[in-house]
């Protein structure tokens, strides 16, 4: 039996397209589905570019029990959050015990919590003047940032580098070790 995964994002989910890519011909892993909370987000024209089905959920979404119901539609057994910036039900949290992961573009616990993602976490990072930053991979619970930690990389920062430097320097550890990460978690 294949695992199948639904990746949730809520962009332009060039992580999501990395993850699809990797497990294009896995022989024990699929991505299944795309879930987004946006319907303009570029996310859904790349997972039709993958022949993937995508989902646009509604704002109560997350707490009516609709996305539960989507996944099991779709016979998902594991999630990942790629760029996803609702906050997951402890409900879902529930029915999927450390089956949900994340990915932090910084090194947790700094730089995490509410409004911490993206472009606001890397002007963060520069402007406390840090000396390395990257990237942590982890269990979601019901709170943002805070489950337990599966890995990190990271990635150094010199006084020169502007934020969109440290973009993708974190972008790029990125693309590299989520989706062997999933494959591993997934394997164990």
């Amino acid at each position: 039996m294949k695992h199948r995964i639904a990746i949730f994002a809520s962009g332009g989910g060039s992580n999501a397209e990395a993850i699809m890519n990797y497990f294009q011909n896995h022989s024990t892993i699929s991505v299944a589905l795309i879930v987004s909370n946006k319907f303009e987000a570029y996310i859904h024209e790349r997972a039709a570019k993958h022949k993937i089905p995508s989902y646009t959920h509604t704002a109560k979404g997350i707490e009516n029990g609709e996305i539960e119901a989507v996944l099991k539609a779709h016979e998902i057994n594991f999630v990942v959050l790629a760029g996803y910036l609702k906050k997951i039900s402890l409900s879902l949290v529930n029915n999927y015990p450390n089956r949900i992961v994340n990915i932090h573009p910084a090194l947790l616990p700094k730089y995490g919590g509410k409004g911490m993602y993206g472009m606001n976490v890397h002007k963060a990072v520069v402007a406390n003047g840090e000396r390395e930053s990257g990237i942590t991979i982890h269990y979601v619970n019901e709170n943002y940032d805070e489950g337990n930690i599966i890995e990190q990389h990271s990635c150094a920062i010199s006084p020169d580098m502007t934020v969109e430097n440290v973009q993708q320097a974190v972008l790029k550890l990125e693309h590299t070790f989520f989706a062997p990460c999933i494959e591993r978690i997934i394997n164990k």
